[in-house]
């Protein structure tokens, strides 16, 4: 990908090519393996054939009839559906990088310079002192000064997000100069100085000093966090503060904070100007580094105006930033995806730089990984195959979607340039600060930027910046960008560039896939939908893997059917599958064995465990037969005009007892919810049948009524258990548990009787 030379090129002299050094690599793996996977996907394919074939040739007698139409067509939508997911599996291509190359021709006086977004729309569910510690990571990145800024957008207009900030810009004199002294990694002050508790001492060279210098800045950051933790929770900020920063704090006098965060001007504060001298260190006083820039910025809202969430805060960004420091390459991040690794700006510019693959490069995505994720991840929150095999098999086909964060854009295209195969290469010189104007003047120049009047009814939302009205806006932004023929590139570093903070509970991680299957699920019904919109203008593996993606939400009506038909009709005696005496079993018992043993395998290849698979299956359930079916309904009434788009926040923090169980790997579920209503009754229904027939067969005469049950509905029986066996944790939560993170005993009530009513309805009236 990418290394045909551009139309509007010659092809390099022998003098050229024999310079010429990548900056990065492209490696595949071997044509043995690729051969491997194919035939065994063949294998698979002519399984799930066989079971469609078997399906059309035995019809259910008359009466049991809507049964098999319901079997053929879940079992014709898994078979599709299966064939949608090997395109990412298909030839999955590696990168690696050669930042040494990189500084060999490239100086840190010619690097191009940076601009960092980061996004929080509420201090009660994002604390302050997590986006200071992110903040934090982000200005002590290894980068010229001079040549990178970091910018948060505050949606939620908090004062105590500003007074955090403040705060960060002060710490910072300290923090970067010892991080650049020490090699510090990460840098983030939080998960270095708990790293250096456990005795993982991550310092580079730099001299002696390192532990005197170590408790003088954790002395130093433990204070500031006392400061903002208390004004947070006291909910005021310090007389000191507000005396020193009498102007920036202006904003909120005789407001109702309430109401503010709806109704307010654009405030927009220059924490740190890139262009000033070097500090005094924090720590001993001497003159050393330079700080980058860092802002502050909560553009205007009012109630009359739809906001259009973090599309239209990160488009308000790239307003802003193009007035006060105007990089070429962009970065956005969460506000609790704190940078782990000081080299990743110089990974990314390997991308954007090399001199004969750049010119058709948009986006560089890197993969989203978190820290609080337990050994065996009980909410399959680490993504772990998406990341480690699904996107390198989209870069093959030109490069993965935009996923919101961790992503590396080119100003440029992210602003609405198009695509020109004679000449698309970014030209660095149409790019730099100002360092004529004051920090006043461009404070006063910028903040009209992001004033309501500069972005609606514009053409912000729809050809420039992230597009609005999608509750996914990276998936629909990126979508768009490729399909004018700009490519992305994935790239898997080997120590994480990011990391973040994962859901700790069931109702965080149901809502959190809810809101992402519901915005793909709207972006497939959307005129940039990838069924017709992307036809012709992307490759047809990638066009595959997004409609992989959108239809997560549909997926729920298959699945709901295999975790509820099957089992009544085991309980009434009514069978779904071939006998296992039957050689039409073959299929069936082939096809799900490979498909689940090959989903092993990759999980473990990812670097999961056997244990953590088995959760990851439980979370594919749970969000099936609940996220999903919540997206899919919300998103056809919508449709229908009988909706609105929302847009939800993932709690970032959890109390002391939740977290003590989540790192003991007990699910949380706690609160009641029509989420939890629906899992709980198609667990117990599932207890119920499987009962049912274990009584059936323990009464019957002879063994007879067993060898019956096993030999025709064998497969149902097996179906049956495996639910019941995967629901454990559930029955544990309605039926043992005593902790606040038992099923509430509203929804075990509603859940039992429920179950009971529909198994009984079942047996006595079907």
């Amino acid at each position: 990908m990418g290394t045909n030379t551009p139309n509007n090129e010659k092809p390099p002299t022998a003098a050229a090519a024999k310079s010429y050094a990548p900056l990065f690599d492209t490696n595949r793996r071997s044509t043995k393996s690729q051969l491997l996977n194919k035939l065994f996907a063949a294998t698979v394919l002519l399984g799930i054939c066989s079971i469609w074939f078997y399906r059309f040739t035995h019809p259910a007698p008359t009466t049991h009839r809507w049964v098999w139409v319901g079997a053929l067509f879940a079992e014709i939508w898994f078979g599709l559906y299966w064939v949608l997911t090997q395109a990412g599996r298909w030839d999955p291509v590696f990168r690696s990088t050669h930042k040494d190359r990189l500084a060999d021709a490239h100086p840190d006086k010619t690097l191009p310079g940076v601009d960092v977004f980061v996004c929080t729309a509420d201090h009660t569910i994002e604390p302050p002192i997590l986006v200071v510690n992110t903040v934090l990571s982000l200005v002590a990145y290894d980068y010229p000064p001079d040549k990178l800024a970091v910018y948060l957008s505050d949606d939620g207009a908090s004062e105590f997000t500003l007074y955090a900030m403040l705060e960060a810009a002060r710490f910072a004199r300290c923090w970067v100069p010892f991080c650049g002294r020490f090699d510090v990694k990460p840098r983030s002050p939080e998960a270095y100085f708990a790293a250096a508790a456990a005795g993982e001492k991550s310092k580079g060279g730099g001299g002696g000093g390192w532990e005197e210098e170590l408790v003088a800045v954790k002395k130093q950051y433990e204070e500031m966090k006392d400061r903002i933790e208390s004004a947070t929770q006291l909910g005021r900020i310090p007389e000191d503060a507000l005396l020193q920063h009498k102007e920036a704090f202006s904003h909120w006098d005789g407001n109702n904070k309430y109401s503010w965060r709806r109704d307010h001007p654009t405030i927009l504060h220059i924490l740190i100007d890139g262009r000033d001298p070097p500090p005094a260190d924090g720590v001993n006083g001497s003159s050393s580094l330079h700080l980058p820039t860092l802002v502050y910025l909560a553009r205007e809202k009012r109630p009359q105006h739809h906001h259009n969430f973090k599309a239209g805060a990160m488009n308000a960004l790239i307003r802003v930033s193009s007035k006060i420091s105007n990089a070429p390459i962009l970065l956005n991040l969460d506000c609790d995806m704190y940078s782990n690794d000081p080299s990743t700006l110089r990974d990314a510019l390997c991308f954007f730089m090399d001199d004969r693959k750049n010119h058709d490069v948009a986006f560089l995505q890197l993969p989203q990984m978190f820290d609080n994720v337990t050994k065996n991840d009980i909410y399959g929150s680490s993504l772990l195959v998406i990341s480690r095999v699904e996107f390198p098999g989209l870069d093959s086909f030109g490069g993965p979607m935009y996923i919101g964060s961790g992503c590396f854009h080119r100003r440029d295209v992210l602003c609405g340039r198009d695509f020109d195969p004679s000449g698309s290469k970014l030209d660095w010189t149409n790019y730099g600060r100002d360092h004529e104007h004051t920090v006043e003047q461009l404070e006063r120049e910028a903040k009209p930027l992001a004033d309501i009047a500069s972005d609606h009814n514009t053409l912000w939302g729809t050809e420039m910046g992230l597009k609005y009205g999608c509750p996914v806006e990276d998936v629909i932004t990126g979508l768009s960008i490729q399909c004018k023929g700009w490519k992305s590139m994935y790239f898997d570093p080997k120590r994480e560039a990011f990391l973040g903070k994962a859901p700790t509970t069931w109702p965080q991680t149901l809502v959190q896939h809810k809101r992402w299957s519901e915005g793909d699920f709207q972006i497939l019904l959307s005129r940039f939908s990838p069924a017709w919109y992307a036809s012709g203008r992307i490759s047809i593996g990638l066009q595959m893997m997004y409609l992989c993606y959108c239809l997560w939400a549909p997926n729920c009506l298959a699945v709901l059917y295999y975790s509820i038909i099957p089992s009544l009709c085991l309980l009434k005696g009514i069978p779904l599958f071939p006998q296992i005496s039957s050689p039409w079993v073959l299929p069936f018992a082939y096809a799900v064995a490979a498909k689940y043993l090959y989903s092993l395998a990759e999980f473990l290849y990812s670097g999961g465990t056997i244990l953590g698979w088995w959760n990851e299956q439980r979370t594919w359930l749970y969000k099936r037969t609940c996220s999903y079916l919540f997206a899919f309904v919300d998103t056809i009434l919508k449709t229908m005009g009988l909706g609105e788009s929302g847009f939800v926040i993932t709690a970032k923090v959890a109390d002391e007892d939740v977290a003590r169980r989540y790192d003991k790997e007990i699910m949380e579920f706690g609160v009641s919810s029509p989420m939890f209503n629906i899992l709980a009754t198609i667990a117990m229904l599932n207890l119920f049948s499987l009962f049912g027939v274990v009584v059936r067969c323990l009464v019957a005469k002879d063994g007879v009524g067993v060898r019956v049950v096993f030999d025709e509905m064998g497969l149902q029986l097996l179906l049956c258990g495996a639910l019941v066996l995967i629901n454990w944790p559930l029955y544990q939560a309605v039926f043992f548990r005593k902790d606040k993170g038992r099923m509430p005993g509203s929804v075990s009530a509603t859940a039992l009787v429920s179950a009971l009513v529909v198994c009984t309805s079942f047996v006595f009236l079907y």
